[in-house]
Formats: structure tokens, C-alpha cells, sequence
């Protein structure tokens, strides 16, 4: 997960360098973003049909703690694939008509009272924490991304008949924060800590001092923009995310 931006950099790159490359079988070549959509495919039709539970015939010979430990590293894998994908989005890689189909599928806008189950949740809640305020800003993403906003809503109100909630309230926790992320215009508080000098801890502490004789409080957080685009993408001429060439994709639909 520490390294999806990289990755997602590197995905950018090799793009302009390797448009298209020769077909295992001799036929046509193979184009570099019809290849990178079906991986992506895959991948996400793998994490919504696996829970990170382990089947019985994995969980034979270990030990409680490693089968913790398999499960908290294949929910690691999934929420980090799922902020990958977010993340080729914002490079212009996929295009908001896809991510909107994928968010939809995965919060089952659809389904009605079926209910996607707490991994999927999660996947969700990284994904939009990852692209949201990017995402909100074209036609076709803002749609989508207000219908899985109320979808999560109504999934965060869901009782079962005893009228316990439908999912833990760690899961519940993620839906209202991701939905107050969005009310604030995506921003975010970010507490990031970093190794300082003598002199800059007694800066520091002398506007911290300063602020708080004039009545002011003090707030050592950080605010960043959750899902905006990188900077050498800002700066260049804008490409349209919402439409184009790579929307058309057969093996991406609905389901």
C-alpha cells in the first residue's frame, strides 16, 4: 500500500513508452491500456467475489496467529490494489465512467436489499478517500459517486431484525468519516511526524505560544486534498477524465 502512487507513476510512464507490444499468438498486437483494464478487471471482480476469510482447506496446519496474520495480509492486498486503481485513475489511466461502474457494482446500488459485505465496504471507502474530490468534478463520476454516497448512508442505517446494525461499527465509522470527508470539500487533517532540528521545535513552540496569548488555538495538522490529482498532472494542460477512448471497454460492465 506505501507504494501505489509509485506504481501508478510507473504504469504512467511505461504507457507513453510501450503504447502497444506483439501478441504471444502472432496476431494483433496487444495494446497497453486494453491489457491494463483487463488486469484491473480481474482484480476487481476477485476482491468482490473473496472475503479475506480463509477457507477451511487454508486454515488446515496453521497455527491462530498465522491465520490472522494471512488474513490481515490479504486485506492489506485488497484495500492496497483498490487505492492502485484510484490511483491510475487520477493519472488519466481510467476514466471517471469506469470508476463510477466499479463503485456502483461494489456498493451493489442495484441489489436493493442485498447487502455487500464489510471487505467490500472498506474497498469502497479507500477508493473514493483516494479519488473523491477528482472524481467530483465530472459529470458522470459526480453521479455515481452521489448514488454510492446515499447507498453508504443506508448501508451505515441498515438493522437487522434484532435491530443491531447491520455492519460493526468500525465499518460505520469509515462510512460517516469518508461521508464528513466529502461535506468538508474533501479535505482532510493529516498528522504526519518528522524528524526537526533544535531550532525548528523552538520556532515551533514560539508561535505556538504567540497564537495561543493572541486567543488563537494552535493546530500542528496538516489539511490535503483527498483524491486530487498529482502535481505534474495539474500543471501540464488538463485531459478530460470523463470520456474518451478508454470508456468503451467490453470487459467492463455492469453485473
Amino acid at each position: 500500500p506505501h507504494y501505489c502512487e509509485t506504481y501508478a507513476d510507473l504504469v504512467y510512464k511505461l504507457k507513453a513508452e510501450m503504447p502497444e507490444f506483439p501478441s504471444p499468438d502472432g496476431g494483433k498486437p496487444v495494446s497497453f491500456k486494453s491489457t491494463l483494464l483487463n488486469c484491473c478487471q480481474n482484480e476487481f471482480e476477485t476482491m468482490v467475489s473473496s472475503a479475506p476469510e480463509l477457507s477451511p482447506g487454508e486454515v488446515a496446519g496453521l497455527d491462530p496467529e498465522e491465520v490472522q496474520l494471512q488474513k490481515q495480509q490479504r486485506k492489506a492486498k485488497t484495500l492496497a490494489n483498490m487505492k492502485f486503481i484510484g490511483h491510475l485513475f487520477l493519472r488519466q489511466l481510467l476514466t471517471a465512467k469506469i470508476i463510477g461502474s466499479v463503485i456502483q457494482d461494489l456498493a451493489m446500488c442495484d441489489a436493493g436489499d442485498v447487502l455487500p459485505g464489510e471487505h467490500v465496504v472498506e474497498c469502497i471507502c479507500e477508493l473514493l478517500n483516494s479519488i473523491g474530490y477528482t472524481l467530483e468534478t465530472m459529470p458522470s463520476g459526480k453521479d455515481a459517486l452521489v448514488q454510492v454516497c446515499g447507498r453508504l448512508m443506508d448501508l451505515k442505517q441498515r438493522r437487522d431484525k434484532n435491530g443491531k446494525g447491520a455492519y460493526c461499527k468500525r465499518i460505520q465509522f469509515q462510512i460517516q468519516d469518508l461521508l464528513d470527508t466529502r461535506a468538508a470539500g474533501w479535505t482532510k487533517k493529516i498528522f504526519k511526524a518528522a524528524a526537526k532540528t533544535k531550532e525548528e521545535i523552538r520556532n515551533e513552540q514560539d508561535r505556538d505560544i504567540k497564537a495561543q496569548s493572541a486567543g488563537k488555538t494552535t493546530d500542528s495538522a496538516s489539511h490535503v486534498i483527498a483524491g486530487a490529482r498529482p502535481s505534474y498532472l495539474t500543471a501540464s494542460s488538463p485531459v478530460s477524465l470523463d470520456a474518451g477512448t478508454w470508456q468503451e471497454v467490453s470487459k467492463v460492465g455492469r453485473r
